[in-house]
């Protein structure tokens, strides 16, 4: 059985080719959309829903307005780690009742993290459609939940951690690193 190297890191370029394909799939499947707003899952999706929700209006020549959710008081283990003190309050800067809301968040891996998300979501209103944008899908769900965008897919085992880096200022820093835990 091969064994995998000790670190494996995927660079700013392919990133943001990655970026830009969910952007095309998002612009392609929403064209006719009138209602479309992404809000990215505090904190590791803020930088991926900003770049997506910019890329994407250009794509479609209008405004797709861009926030964030705050999925900490979802959590199922409140218990074990409890609330950071610094953290991004939820903040949705349109309507999401009747909206298509794309929730946008750096790795997706057991869907727990994507469930707390959508518990806020209806607690804030009940929007027509939900969809998920992920930048690694690293497999190892949990629950029955997907991404219904993905920048990389690649089954990563659990003894292995997806770290994400998206600079918000500089994107020639971004990186993804694959190591051992």
């Amino acid at each position: 059985m091969a064994s995998m190297p000790p670190a494996t890191t995927i660079g700013s370029r392919e990133i943001s080719d990655a970026i830009e394909k969910m952007a095309d799939a998002i612009a392609l499947a929403h064209r006719e959309t009138k209602k479309l707003g992404i809000l990215g899952l505090a904190d590791g999706g803020i930088a991926l829903s900003r770049r997506l929700a910019d890329r994407v209006a250009k794509k479609l020549g209008r405004e797709v307005p861009c926030g964030v959710i705050d999925i900490s008081f979802h959590r199922d283990d409140i218990s074990t780690n409890p609330i950071p003190k610094a953290s991004n309050p939820t903040s949705i800067p349109f309507d999401i009742e009747e909206a298509t809301v794309i929730l946008a968040d750096d790795v997706l891996s057991t869907g727990r993290s994507l469930r707390a998300a959508i518990n806020e979501i209806f607690d804030q209103g009940r929007p027509a459609r939900l969809q998920s944008a992920t930048l690694f899908d690293r497999g190892g769900r949990l629950l029955p939940l997907r991404a219904d965008f993905a920048g990389f897919v690649e089954e990563v085992p659990a003894s292995r951690k997806v770290d994400v880096r998206l600079s918000g200022d500089e994107p020639s820093a971004d990186e993804i690193r694959i190591a051992e835990l």
